[in-house]
Formats: structure tokens, sequence, C-alpha cells
């Protein structure tokens, strides 16, 4: 992968570990992440489970879901892509 696109996903992925709501729930849930990076449920029908990060206007993207632990929150990356 190009270091550019690198440097997004790694950047994303800072950016979902420190969100206020990693379900992104709601209009405009993703309002405060960078401009280049939008969020939204992989499927309309299943809002608390996979979701897809487009990077830099469709340049690239990542599919995680957020895993609800007690003591360890986590984020799960099952796909990274890049064009």
């Amino acid at each position: 992968m190009p270091a550019e696109g690198s440097d997004l996903i790694m950047s994303a992925r800072a950016e979902l570990i420190t969100a206020e709501d990693p379900y992104f729930r709601g209009i405009d849930a993703d309002a405060s992440l960078p401009h280049w990076m939008t969020v939204r449920p992989l499927a309309s029908t299943s809002p608390g489970g996979p979701h897809i990060v487009d990077l830099a206007g469709g340049r690239g993207r990542l599919i995680h879901t957020f895993m609800r632990r007690h003591a360890d929150p986590r984020i799960v990356v099952t796909e990274a892509f890049w064009a």
C-alpha cells in the first residue's frame, strides 16, 4: 500500500478509537471527524454491526466492527482498501 494510503488508514484508525460514539448513530454523527473521512453502517438494518469508513473522497475504505467490552473496548478492522 502506498505511504499516502497507509497514513490515512492509520489516522482514520486513531479517529475511530477516540470517537465519542463508536456506533455513529444519528444524523451527522460523523460531523466531528476530519473532512476526508465519513462513516456509515455497512448495512442499514444492522446499525450496531460493521461500519464502513470512506477515505479521501472514495479513494480508500476501511471496514470495522466495534466490540464493546467492559474492560477494553476494541475496534476490529476486517478490510482496508486503497485505490
